[in-house]
């Protein structure tokens, strides 16, 4: 069956092809992992009316006939999908000499499902829920409460003909003069909190035709996943279907790519990681004093705690990529707004995260929640070359790299904004201390490259992976080595003529159809192109944007999470990774650190 999904301002549209929601597997609206609609259907005349095309949130559509026949009428249906809102316009014409006498009905129900219900085989409680259905002077609203949790879905007819409600649903009795038509407006409401003003992120065209397809897709993408925050600005979810939320990491490098046509997101996105920043220790959630938030959840199974991620803190690398972005804004009167936060941050960076205590900062695979804590999260995300899993504590290299440009970017703003140099240069001391252990403990002097990662013992977790183009980014090398490092991630093994692999061919190690030991990222690759070219490895960079750019163009220019690992020399096409996630924020805003660089 086809899909169809539409999304405005974090809130999700999945119907089938002719805008229809199925009352079966994933389909709805959604709003804060909670599904608002699980039944959405038009019938005229009692059948569902065929579709006969579809064009993004406009469909037209007909009525069954026999065959040789002609439809007395065409359905055109739009629409609209705004923070926790769908709007529907139907509009019915009537193409036959006479009067038209028939009825348009839609049937609707929601469940309330929690996301973590549909998207797993997992069953979870939901003990004493009370679900009503009540029909007022405003519509029909359905309703589902248990305990302190309730959630309301209001659905009601905005202009059009007077209609006959009904339990589960609402009929209008229609007359349409000949070759007249007649149209309805319905609504549906999932929250009675007014949608913000509607903000898309905007880019001036470069010229370079590839460049700015890629650009114009990504900041159009970006804009149906910005959402309102509690603090009263916007930030940016990280992806759909399933990650319509605030994700400390992904927000905050999405924020980052994107910070010049859109300085607003980081500072909208700093704020909510502040008002979210962890305030005691809380092994259930990993959470610490000073710890940036991973990941934020709204539903039903988070808010009673059979999940642990309605404020989960999971993540080694948000907290210094919080600090990152709060120097590269350049906003002072942030960093001054910021300053309690970030003061935390580096405490917290410090003290739980281990640079005091181990030199680095470490995250536990045998702690709760997931198993990874950076960026290739999954189970087998940090290995060795020969596949075995990395396991106990873990320095990952990309984070050391963090940090040192945490440690220097709060340094700055210390000593220009905050007016401590004493703080200041305590910061520089630990960051050129982290430096200097970094290439001592670190470097695979056989492979001329960068470990993954170090264990707790410090055995070098020596798989050849794509993090090192993070290690670039941040300038945490010398020119001599970053050099030796880029050059490599632009050999055959790393470069596919699309991106670079997560996890370089030719090791035991390496499966092109795997998440995080072969597929390619956009994002991921964005960054190496920022880091080679930081290093004055200007041709490397423009051969592997130029990669991506035309892997974005096979995907008419939405460039998924992550693709398979497949070279240009194995296939024609980027071969997709059958669980991708399309929209997704960092993916949609890697074109936007392409253009900084290649302009």
């Amino acid at each position: 069956m086809t899909r169809r999904e539409l999304l405005g301002d974090g809130t999700l549209l999945r119907t089938d092809g002719s805008g229809d929601v199925p009352d079966t597997d994933t389909y709805g609206l959604f709003l804060d992992d909670t599904r608002h609609l699980s039944r959405w259907e038009l019938t005229v005349d009692g059948t569902r009316p065929r579709l006969l095309a579809g064009a993004d949130d406009e469909l037209v559509l007909t009525p069954w006939t026999r065959r040789g026949a002609d439809p007395s009428c065409t359905v055109f249906r739009r629409q609209t999908v705004r923070y926790g809102r769908l709007t529907e316009r139907v509009r019915i014409v009537n193409h036959g000499p006479d009067t038209a006498e028939l009825s348009l009905s839609y049937r609707f129900a929601a469940d309330f499902a929690d996301q973590f219900e549909l998207r797993t085989d997992r069953e979870y409680p939901r003990p004493a829920g009370l679900r009503a259905t009540e029909h007022t002077d405003d519509g029909t609203r359905l309703t589902y409460r248990r305990a302190d949790f309730h959630r309301a879905t209001t659905v009601r007819v905005v202009a059009g003909p007077p209609a006959d409600p009904e339990d589960g649903g609402v009929t209008w009795t229609l007359r349409l003069p000949p070759h007249g038509d007649l149209a309805v407006t319905v609504e549906v409401r999932a929250t009675d909190i007014t949608p913000p003003p509607a903000l898309t992120i905007v880019v001036e065209p470069t010229g370079d035709a590839e460049l700015d397809e890629a650009v114009a897709r990504g900041s159009a993408d970006l804009s149906t996943l910005l959402v309102p925050d509690d603090t009263g600005g916007l930030t940016v979810a990280a992806g759909s279907p399933w990650f319509l939320t605030l994700f400390g990491r992904d927000s905050l490098l999405t924020a980052s790519f994107a910070l010049a046509a859109a300085p607003w997101l980081a500072a909208g996105t700093l704020r909510a990681l502040a008002a979210t920043q962890g305030r005691t220790v809380d092994p259930s959630r990993v959470e610490e004093p000073g710890k940036i938030l991973h990941e934020r959840r709204r539903g039903e199974l988070s808010h009673f705690g059979h999940v642990p991620y309605a404020r989960y803190y999971g993540s080694v690398d948000a907290t210094p990529l919080f600090l990152m972005l709060l120097a590269e804004t350049g906003d002072d009167a942030l960093a001054a707004e910021l300053e309690a936060p970030a003061r935390a941050a580096v405490a917290w960076m410090f003290d739980h995260g281990g640079l005091d205590r181990t030199g680095w900062l470490v995250y536990r695979t045998d702690g709760a929640g997931l198993v990874h804590q950076c960026w290739k999260d999954s189970a087998r995300g940090i290995c060795f070359r020969s596949g075995e899993p990395a396991h106990g504590q873990l320095a990952v290299a990309e984070v050391q790299a963090y940090a040192y440009a945490a440690l220097r970017g709060t340094a700055e703003i210390a000593d220009r904004v905050w007016g401590d140099r004493a703080y200041a240069d305590r910061l520089d001391r630990a960051a050129a201390d982290l430096r200097a252990r970094f290439v001592r403990d670190f470097w695979l002097d056989r492979d001329d490259f960068v470990a993954l990662a170090l264990t707790e013992d410090g055995r070098q977790v020596d798989a050849l992976a794509s993090n090192a183009g993070h290690v670039l980014w941040t300038g945490l090398l010398d020119d001599d080595r970053a050099a030796r490092v880029g050059r490599r991630l632009t050999q055959s093994d790393f470069f596919t003529g699309w991106g670079i692999r997560t996890v370089a061919a030719g090791q035991p190690a390496y499966h092109p159809v795997s998440y995080h030991t072969g597929g390619v990222w956009p994002h991921d690759t964005a960054i190496a192109v920022a880091g080679l070219a930081r290093h004055g490895l200007h041709v490397e960079a423009e051969t592997v944007a130029r990669g991506l750019l035309d892997a974005a163009a096979h995907h008419r220019y939405r460039l998924p999470e992550v693709f398979a690992g497949f070279g240009r020399d194995e296939h024609p096409v980027p071969v997709p990774y059958p669980h991708s996630c399309s929209i997704q924020a960092w993916a949609a805003a890697a074109p936007l650190l392409l253009r900084r660089v290649l302009r």
